[in-house]
C-alpha cells in the first residue's frame, strides 16, 4: 500500500513539473533567427545580437490554449494538495473522488483545443 501510495505522489508531482514546463517554456518552434512559443513571438537581427520579441497573436485559439495551459497547472496544484489533504483525513478504506476528479482536470491535454485551430 506504501507502494501505491508513493507511486501516486510520483505521479502528482511529475505532472505538475511537465505541466509547469511546457507553459513557462521559451521556444516551442525555433528555426532561422525565429522562435515561437505560447506567449511571444521572437526574431533575432541578421546580426544575431539584438532580439525583438512581441506577444503572440490574438487569435481566439491561441488565447484559450493560454487559459486552459494555466486552469491545468491550477487544477493539478489543488489535486496534488488535496490529494494530501485526504491522505491524512480520510478512514481507512475511503476513496479519493475529488482528487481524482481535479487530476482528470487537470490532466485533459489542453493541446487538444488547437487540432483545428487556424483552418
Amino acid at each position: 500500500m506504501l507502494l501505491l501510495l508513493l507511486g501516486i505522489i510520483v505521479l502528482h508531482v511529475a505532472v505538475l513539473v511537465l505541466l509547469f514546463v511546457s507553459t513557462i517554456v521559451s521556444q516551442w518552434m525555433v528555426g532561422n533567427g525565429h522562435a515561437t512559443d505560447l506567449w511571444q513571438n521572437c526574431t533575432t537581427s541578421p546580426s544575431g545580437n539584438v532580439q525583438h520579441c512581441f506577444m503572440s497573436s490574438a487569435n481566439e485559439w491561441l488565447q484559450s490554449v493560454q487559459a486552459t495551459m494555466i486552469l491545468s497547472v491550477i487544477f493539478s496544484v489543488l489535486s496534488l494538495f488535496l490529494f494530501f489533504c485526504q491522505l491524512f483525513t480520510l478512514t481507512k478504506g475511503g476513496r479519493f473522488y475529488i482528487t481524482g476528479v481535479f487530476q482528470i482536470l487537470a490532466e485533459s491535454h489542453p493541446g487538444r483545443l488547437c487540432l483545428y485551430c487556424d483552418k
